[in-house]
Parts: structure tokens; sequence; C-alpha cells
């Protein structure tokens, strides 16, 4: 069968590396998967097929150092969950039997229980079977932090197989934000990175939810997906039907012929491992510092990272030889020069060549590469301070209606008295005709329009707190190029939050007033558990913003899936949900929000809100503020097109984004309430959240039409202008406002 399009050439640094104990691994794993009965009788598989698609050698590349008995259970994971991959698509895919699919994930969670002296049922097919033997055989020589978090990653691994069962019934391919952050859940390499932990070394407790360590999984998660996209095309877009696969996803989203697509994946996949490398480098070592690791956690961490490497360049190799995939003519796969048995079976290995690592590495290259000519180091030349013009606003389609509160100008004069009683009109960032320009009590009118006056006041005020701190950082501390004190103030700012009755420092600023008194004022019917939500929604927001700084010192063009999921965090956009869940009171049970639907329901909403932000603000943060944190920027960037160009992507992302949330509306979250069997009352209570954000874009959107500060005549007269008693500065960063909704609160 014909190529549906030419393979690209991949970006592998590193050789592939084979494990001594492949042979033992092989033989091991075919014992063990006729033992479970996953071969001849189930259905699904023959013994030929495995031997063919030979999953030892998938984990003797992957995992090259380990020791013959455990290289042996980690293949007889892969097997597993292969396994378990074939027999969803022909017990449940191919018959679209959505029920039969639930029923069959919904087991499979019990079979992994935390403590092992936990009794489990009896195991009724080949994959529960396998997975019972497996857990028991696993966890015992991980800790209960490992193991939760292994569990998670199993669980989403097997329960957004109905996602993808849900697509294909319907005929839907999602948009590309999306299948990103379906992928690396259905996908499994979240799940992987769980047992390349096992392979190598567990990561500290302390810092496994940290960004860096976040962002070593994810770009590690993505790559390893995107690659698989690349090669399982042909199987499976042509030969099974499935919609699930990035190539088609770009398609489908840019109109573009497969090989275009094809190789913007490619792009995206480089861009992914530039990243891992980036933040293994620089986010790392820091990380280390600043948490203060000790030498066996320092050595911990960087033996995981070295196997999230290890697992790239393997995949990669067993891609190359596996069945399974389309690999014919695959190019760029020579050793470095002298590599020896370290490249591989025979000497061939998955190194990239000299040319292809200085392309990669952002040398000029002629012909340019086919979907943008762009590298390692572009990201880093970008010129601020050009001159763009008027940001160009497109046709922004908007079906909610906007409302807005009738108290609306007495929540302007309070906001302006409690500016003033702050101080955050003393401090030469902001003065009293900024903060009219600004109008952000419009935006919590369009936001909340039911509140009450003093929830519509309070509203307000957070949202002139968070956009006033983010216009802070990078005048205050980027300019002086100072992320030490950028740290010590986030730091401050979350002492201000106390959960269980600590008692907060003197505020010493603005900034830390105005938490103290919103944060006093918010929380006083709190339990200390709701705090703690709300005091990490708001130490995620600030924290983004050392970010954001970090970047901008670096001069830092970001990654296009970093930056759409860091801004999120620097929108506030955690603070703002949990602020609207607090009041649903305990009709909804925690797992609903947890959910995929509702997790994508809350994303589409929030990155339509971010990226009109982006389509608003281009002039004000390229032209005027040297910003680089605009996503049509960093599309440019990416693909190396104008402006223009950019801003048409970014509209057409947004506009998806939209038609998802009324999709997830539509058909997602009926399902998910009979999956739940929810009351009526929590039924009535989601609906209540559905509106809420609905209001929540009506009312963004209005306000970004309506305000001052996004107007070039706005901008001329006022972005470089600063109270006459200050010393000069150089441009303020008014980025972002950070919406809040209090129409939860008392």
């Amino acid at each position: 069968m014909t190529q549906p399009f030419e393979l690209p050439h991949f970006y592998v640094p590193h050789p592939a590396r084979l494990n001594p104990h492949v042979d033992e691994a092989r033989a091991h794993s075919t014992a063990w998967a006729c033992e479970m009965g996953m071969l001849e009788g189930s259905g699904v598989w023959e013994r030929a097929d495995l031997d063919a698609h030979d999953y030892g050698l998938l984990c003797a590349y992957t995992h090259p150092d380990c020791d013959g008995p455990s290289l042996s259970l980690i293949t007889d994971w892969y097997v597993w969950v292969f396994f378990f991959d074939d027999h969803f698509l022909e017990m449940y895919k191919r018959s679209q039997d959505r029920a039969g699919g639930k029923a069959h994930l919904d087991r499979l969670p019990l079979f992994m229980p935390l403590d092992l002296a936990t009794p489990v049922p009896e195991p009724q097919n080949p994959v529960e079977r396998g997975l019972a033997d497996l857990w028991a055989r696993t966890v015992p020589a991980m800790s209960a932090h490992w193991r939760r978090r292994f569990a998670v990653a199993t669980e989403h691994l097997l329960n957004e197989s109905l996602w993808e069962l849900s697509n294909i019934n319907e005929g839907r391919i999602a948009n590309p934000v999306e299948y990103i952050e379906m992928r690396r859940k259905v996908g499994g390499a979240p799940w992987s990175a769980g047992l390349v932990e096992y392979a190598t070394a567990e990561v500290p407790a302390s810092v496994a939810g940290s960004r860096p360590l976040r962002v070593l999984m994810e770009t590690f998660s993505d790559a390893v997906h995107l690659r698989n996209d690349l090669f399982s095309y042909q199987r499976e877009v042509e030969d099974e039907g499935e919609n699930s696969n990035g190539v088609l996803v770009l398609e489908t989203f840019f109109g573009c012929s497969t090989q275009e697509a094809a190789d913007t994946v490619n792009d995206i996949l480089t861009s992914r491992l530039h990243q891992f490398e980036h933040t293994a480098f620089t986010e790392v070592p820091a990380l280390a510092v600043d948490k203060g690791l000790p030498p066996h956690e320092v050595a911990a961490v960087a033996a995981y990272a070295k196997g999230l490497q290890d697992w790239q360049s393997g995949g990669h190799e067993w891609h190359l030889r596996s069945s399974r995939y389309m690999n014919e003519n695959a190019r760029g796969t020579k050793p470095w020069p002298g590599a020896g048995a370290g490249a591989g079976v025979g000497g061939l290995g998955a190194a990239a060549d000299v040319r292809a690592l200085l392309a990669s590495a952002g040398a000029v290259r002629t012909p340019p590469p086919p979907a943008a000519q762009w590298g390692r180091l572009r990201a880093y030349t970008h010129v601020p301070f050009q001159k763009v013009g008027p940001s160009r606003i497109p046709d922004i389609r908007m079906p909610f209606p906007l409302e807005l509160s009738p108290h609306l100008d007495r929540a302007r004069r309070n906001l302006t008295d409690w500016a003033h009683r702050t101080g955050i009109l003393r401090e030469g960032v902001w003065d009293e005709d900024k903060l009219a320009a600004y109008d952000l009590a419009l935006c919590s009118a369009g936001l909340d329009p039911d509140a009450t006056p003093e929830a519509l006041d309070l509203s307000a005020q957070w949202l002139a707190w968070g956009t006033y701190g983010d216009d802070y950082y990078p005048l205050v501390h980027g300019h002086r190029r100072d992320l030490a004190a950028a740290r010590l103030t986030t730091a401050r700012l979350s002492d201000c939050m106390p959960v269980a009755g600590e008692r907060p420092p003197v505020p010493v600023n603005g900034m830390e007033r105005a938490l103290t008194d919103l944060w006093a004022r918010t929380t006083a019917g709190m339990t200390p558990g709701q705090r703690r939500t709300l005091k990490d929604a708001v130490n995620v927001m600030t924290e983004a913003w050392l970010w954001e700084l970090s970047n901008q010192l670096q001069n830092r063009v970001p990654d296009p899936v970093d930056y759409l999921e860091m801004r999120r965090r620097t929108f506030g956009a955690d603070l703002t949900l949990s602020l609207c869940r607090m009041g649903h009171g305990p009709a909804v049970p925690p797992e609903v929000y947890r959910s995929g639907p509702v997790r994508s329901l809350e994303n589409a909403a929030v990155d339509f809100a971010c990226l009109l932000n982006d389509v608003f603000s281009y002039q004000k943060e390229i032209e005027y503020e040297g910003e680089i944190h605009n996503a049509i920027l960093v599309v440019q960037n990416f693909f190396g097109c104008d402006y223009p160009t950019g801003l048409g992507v970014v509209h057409d992302l947004m506009s998806q984004r939209m038609r998802q949330f009324e999709h997830v509306v539509e058909h997602e979250l009926p399902v998910l309430y009979e999956d739940f069997a929810l009351s009526e009352e929590a039924r009535a209570v989601m609906r209540d959240y559905v509106v809420d954000l609905r209001n929540w874009m009506a009312g963004i959107l209005n306000w970004h039409r309506a305000v001052d500060r996004y107007k070039p005549e706005f901008l001329a007269r006022r972005i470089h202008g600063f109270l006459p008693d200050r010393p000069p500065t150089p441009p303020v960063s008014n980025r972002a406002a950070t919406p809040v909704s209090i129409a939860s609160l008392p």
C-alpha cells in the first residue's frame, strides 16, 4: 500500500541504545501474554501478531539500562497496554458500543488498589487478568505517592478511550488544543513516564507536582504521541477509521494536504523536544536549588530526565522497525560517527546527523523546510518594540447574550476608593486615569450580572488586583532584571493568604495591602480546605508571572503548546474557576469537576478568553511594551509568517474553542450526567455553572471592545505616561486582565 505522505526528518539528537536483556524480555512477555489469555482464542491477537509487534524490542530500546527482571516486568506492562488498546478497538470501537465500553472501563480501577491488602474482583477477561497481575508485581517497590500518580495516569489512559469512541460515533475531529491535552491522557505517555521512574529513580514527592517536572512529563508525552501519530497515520486513519491522530487534526484545522500536516506535526514535535531540553537545563536545576534538594534527590531527578530522553530515542528506533507502523523510507537515521554499539542494532541508530542538528538549532537552510523556517535559536531573535500599527480585530462570534449588573456605577466608585485606600495608585504603575481607562468594574458587571452589590465590588477589586500585579511584575522586576526579587515578592504574596489561622506578614506595598484585604473578606466564611484551594489558585497565577518574567529576561518566545497552557495560568483561570465553584455546595461530586468533559468545557472557555485578549492587545504588547507573550506572535515565530496570517490562525483557533464549548454542553455533559447518575439538584448546579461560563465569555468580549486599554489613541497618550513625581521608567506592561467571578460568594 502506498504511504499517504513521506515521513519527515525527525529531530533525534541522542543515539538509541539497546538493553542487553532484550531476548529475556521477549521470551518472558510471550509466555506471560499466553498465560493471561491474550493470544490464540482472545479474538484480538495471535502469537504472530505479538512477535511482529516486538514489544520486547520497544522496551529494550526505551529502557536501555535496567536489569533483566525489571525489563521483563516493564515489557509485560506494554504488552498489556497495547492489548488493551486493540481489545477496546475490537470489542467496543468497531461496534461503537459506548455502554459496553464504559462498563468495561469502570471495573479496571478495582484492580489497582493503593493498599495491596485490599481484595480485588475475579478477573473476567485478559485485560483485567493482566492488570491485576502487573499491579501486584509492581507497586510493592514504589512509594504510596508514586502509586497514586501511576493509578491516576492509568485511569486517564483507560477512561479517555470513551472520548475517542464518542468522537468516532459522531464523526468528529478534535481541534488542535483539545487534541494535544486529551491525547496526553488517552495516549498513555504520562503512564509511560511512571514506568520510567520504576526503571530509573522515583521523582521526589516534594517536586513531583512542580512546573519543571510537569513540563518534562508533558513535553515527553507530546513528543511520544506526535511521533506515533506520524508513524501510525496509515494504520489508524486509513485502515481502522480512527480520527484521533494529530496529522488528521491539522489537515482538518488548516485545510491543508496530508504531507503539509505531517510536516507541521513534526515541527511541533521538534518544538516540544526543544522545550524539554530547555526545561531540563534551566528550570530543573533552578528548582533543585530553590527547594534545597539533597544530592540523592537531585540524582533521582537527573536519572528520571535521562530516562525520558532514552525513551524518546528508543521509541523512535522501535517505530522504524515495528511492523505495526508505516516506516518505509524513513529519513535521517544515521548515528554519530564512532557511535559503535551504542547506536543500536547493526550500527543503525536514531541519532540526527550534523546537518539536521544545525538546522534545528536555527541555521539557515536552502530550500527552507516545508512548514516553517524556524529553530531553537529563532525563539530568541525577536526584536521588541516593532511598530505593528493598530490591532486588527476580526469578526468574533459570540453566541451568548450580554447582561450587565445594575450595580455597575456603584462598583466603579467603590473600586476607585478601594484602589486609593490600598495604595495601588501611589506606586508609579497606575494612577486614577489609568484605572478609569481600564474600567474593570465593567468587566465584572458582565462576568457576574446577577451579583449582589457587595459581591460585584469584591469581583471588581479582585480583577483590579490581578491586573495590577500582572502590570507590576514586568515594570518593577523586569526593568531591573531581578528575578530573585520577583520570587521573594511571590513568596510574600502567598504568605498574605493564611489558611488555618497563620499570622500574615505586615503589608509593605499596595499589592500586599490589597491582597490581605481581599483575602480576609473573601475567605471569612470558608473552611480551611476551601481556603487552601483558593490560595493554590492564586499561587498558580503569581508563579506563572515568574515564568513570563523569566522568558522576558531571556527574550525567548515560548513554545506554542507551553504558551497556551501557561496562558491559562497567567490569566488567572484557576482563580476564576475556584471562585465560581465554591458556592455550588456538595450537590456536585468533586470527581465531576475533575472529569474530562468538565475540564474540556472550562479549558475551551478560558482559551477563548485568552486568545481574545491576545487579539485585542497585540499592538499594546508588541509595539509599546516589547512583550513576547502573545499568541499571534507565538504563531508568527513558529510558522515564520506575517501578522495577518498569524491573526488568522489565532482567530480560527479561538472560533474552534467556542465551538468546542458548545459541543461539550450539547453532547458531552448530558452523557456525563448519566454516567455519574447526577441528581436533578446537581444537574441544575451544572447548568448554572455553564451559564456562568457563558456570561464570563460574553462579559470579557464586551469589556475588550469598550475600554480604552487597547485603543491606539490611549496607547499613544498614556502607555509611556507615568506620574510626574516618579522617575522615568520603561513602557508599562499592561497585559491581560485577570477575570474573576464572585457569583457564588456571599
